[in-house]
Order: C-alpha cells, then sequence, then structure tokens
C-alpha cells in the first residue's frame, strides 16, 4: 500500500477550497484530509490529526497567512505551499512567505481563481507531493525553500529547443572565470547563505532560481542589501562583470553569451525547458558552448532534473563542476540526477560552496 499524502487546505474561498480539493484527489496519492476558512479553524483541524502538506492563502479574514505561517513553522514545522495571487507588489509579501518557512508557492489569478487552478492541476498535485519530502528540520531548512515554476505536463523539452548542443573543442582558458548556478526548491535560501560568504571580488556570475515572473527582481534586490558582491535581476545584454551576480528573471530564459574577451547575457523568450522557464539546462549549454573551461557549474537544491544535462556538457566542455551535497539540500533531486549523469567533479556542503567558488578562481 502506498501512504498516501495528506492535505489540509485553508482558503477563505469556498470555491478554491472545493477545486483544490477536487484537483488533489485526482492523485490516488493524494488524501485531503479537510479544509479551513480562516486560519483559526485549520489549527483546530490540525490538533485532530496533523497533515503532511498544508495549502494555505495569504489574505485571509482574522489572522494572514503568513503570520499563520509564523506561528506553525515556531510549534509545529509542516511543508506549507503558499496558494496566492502575485503582483508586483505583492511579490515582497511572498518572499517574506519563503522566508518564514513555506515550501512552495502555486500562483492563481485574482479573478477566475478556481477556473485557473482546475487547469493547472497536474503542476499543483506534482508541487504537493515534492512537498511532502522536504526536510523542515535540517539546518532549519524551511527557511529555504523557493517558488515553483509552473510545467508543461504534455511535453518535457530539452535545451535543443533554445540552443544547439556544444561542438567542437572546449575553449581554452582564456578569459575570466565565469560561474554558472542553478537552483531550485530551496534555493532561495541557500542562494543567500552562498552568496553572502562571497568577497567583493568574486568572479563573474549568473544564477538560474526557478521562480515567477515578478519574483525575481525582488529576490535579487533584497539579496543586494545583504551581500558584499552586486546582485541584480538579469537584463538584455547585461555584461557579467567580477564582483557582480546576475539573476535571471522569471518567465525568460537567460544565456551566457561572448564578446571578444567579455560575458554578457541574453534573456529571451522560448518554450519551457526542463518543464521551466528561466531553466537550468539552458544557462549551463550556453556555458558549455561559449565558456568552456572558462565556466565553472555550481547546481543545488531542487527537486526534478533540470541542469543534469547542462552540467554534463559543462563538465564535457571542460569546466569545473559542483554539486551541492544531499544533507545540506532541502530536495536533492537536481544535485542528484547531476551526479548521476557523471557532470559533477565535486560534491560540497552548502556553507563550503562560496569556498570552492574562491579556491577554483584561485587556481584559474
Amino acid at each position: 500500500m502506498i501512504k498516501k499524502v495528506r492535505v489540509l487546505i485553508v482558503d477563505d474561498s469556498a470555491s478554491v477550497r472545493q477545486t483544490l480539493t477536487r484537483v488533489l484527489e485526482q492523485d490516488p496519492e493524494i488524501e485531503v484530509i479537510g479544509s479551513a476558512s480562516d486560519p483559526f479553524i485549520a489549527a483546530k483541524r490540525i490538533r485532530d490529526e496533523i497533515p503532511d502538506v498544508i495549502t494555505l492563502d495569504v489574505e485571509m479574514p482574522q489572522m494572514d497567512g503568513i503570520t499563520f505561517l509564523r506561528k506553525l513553522m515556531s510549534q509545529h514545522p509542516i511543508p506549507v505551499v503558499m496558494c496566492s495571487s502575485l503582483t508586483e507588489a505583492g511579490s515582497e509579501t511572498l518572499l517574506q512567505a519563503l522566508e518564514a518557512g513555506a515550501v512552495d508557492v502555486i500562483l492563481k489569478p485574482k479573478i477566475g481563481a478556481a477556473d485557473h487552478l482546475a487547469e493547472i492541476g497536474d503542476d499543483i498535485r506534482h508541487v504537493v507531493k515534492a512537498a511532502a519530502k522536504a526536510r523542515l528540520g535540517n539546518h532549519r531548512r524551511n527557511r529555504m525553500l523557493a517558488a515553483a515554476q509552473p510545467m508543461d505536463p504534455q511535453e518535457k523539452l530539452t535545451a535543443d529547443a533554445v540552443l544547439p548542443p556544444p561542438s567542437g573543442r572546449a575553449m581554452a582558458k582564456t578569459t575570466e572565470m565565469v560561474v554558472c548556478v542553478g537552483a531550485s526548491t530551496g534555493g532561495t535560501e541557500a542562494l543567500r547563505e552562498m552568496l553572502e560568504k562571497l568577497p567583493a571580488n568574486a568572479p563573474g556570475m549568473v544564477i538560474v532560481q526557478h521562480m515567477p515572473e515578478k519574483f525575481t527582481a525582488a529576490f535579487a534586490s533584497r539579496l543586494n542589501t545583504l551581500c558584499e558582491v552586486e546582485i541584480k535581476e538579469a537584463a538584455d545584454g547585461d555584461p557579467v562583470l567580477r564582483g557582480h551576480v546576475l539573476i535571471a528573471p522569471g518567465g525568460l530564459h537567460t544565456l551566457l553569451e561572448r564578446r571578444g574577451a567579455r560575458y554578457h547575457v541574453s534573456v529571451r523568450n522560448g518554450p519551457l525547458v526542463s518543464r521551466h522557464r528561466p531553466s537550468v539546462d539552458v544557462l549551463f549549454r550556453s556555458a558549455a558552448r561559449v565558456a568552456g573551461a572558462n565556466a565553472m557549474g555550481v547546481i543545488m537544491t531542487g527537486m526534478g532534473d533540470d541542469g543534469a544535462r547542462g552540467m554534463e556538457e559543462m563538465h564535457t566542455a571542460g569546466a569545473f563542476t559542483v554539486a551541492q551535497d544531499e544533507a545540506t539540500s532541502v530536495v536533492f533531486g537536481m544535485p542528484k540526477e547531476a551526479i548521476a549523469r557523471g557532470g559533477v567533479d565535486r560534491i560540497s556542503a552548502l556553507d563550503h560552496i562560496a569556498r570552492e567558488i574562491m579556491a577554483a578562481q584561485n587556481r584559474f
């Protein structure tokens, strides 16, 4: 018998509660054990039966979802998936939710939310089942979680859909080192921990963190206030410079390109790759093509396999590659797949990754 993932739905909209219940219970491995219209009712239900996952709205009567989330995480950590509308102004609110311990975010429009949730049912079921596996007790990993990019359940494309694979010999070390990083579930806080350890003269870096549109600008701005390196959301044509970090914008692919001895990024639309946009595979493949041995690849916590193929291509092209270890990953999916494909030179704990980057630059 397969143990079902038991879910509690907390939302003040009756239609949303009904739709989520119907969507989730289409999967025989998920059981909705109840729903609640506000956090006080939810707290009573939790006392009767502890769910494996909670879906939680942000704006609710009596107590907002983030306040409830903080209380829950301080008393009885349970994987929580926020189910909320996201606007430019609301991105900061959702960052607070992720910092408070939310595992993931399901986005819903302000109008027609129930219909939209029914349309993305495959995504919702995937996110909820993945959330049930998150390591909340490992180094307070409930704070290290990221918003998931909506996925295409029909077709899983490779980076071939955006750019051709590397060809010919890998480029020799002739230019400055550039670091390409990929992360997903668990990445927001993991990236903060890593970036805070980097000095102001760290090598130029490009990061793909699976995030929804409008989220990445607020995320980059927040990191920029905490770190010695300069951090911003990437814009098309931005140069990759020492001491600077570019975060791929949500909803767009970010590729590394080269002009002479200098690197810059190309930000463009395109199909979902490995079910994501931005895709780590796309960034890593572009690095393999234009940087070769001048690049370093880092793959961090996240579910799925985005980045595994691209890291193998970077490795083949002569790049030095590092994967976050299982013990410090919230979800070991992406690093595990990269390791399995043989594209990883070194497996490292989260608090050692910045050291690996600087050591690689010193060897360069």
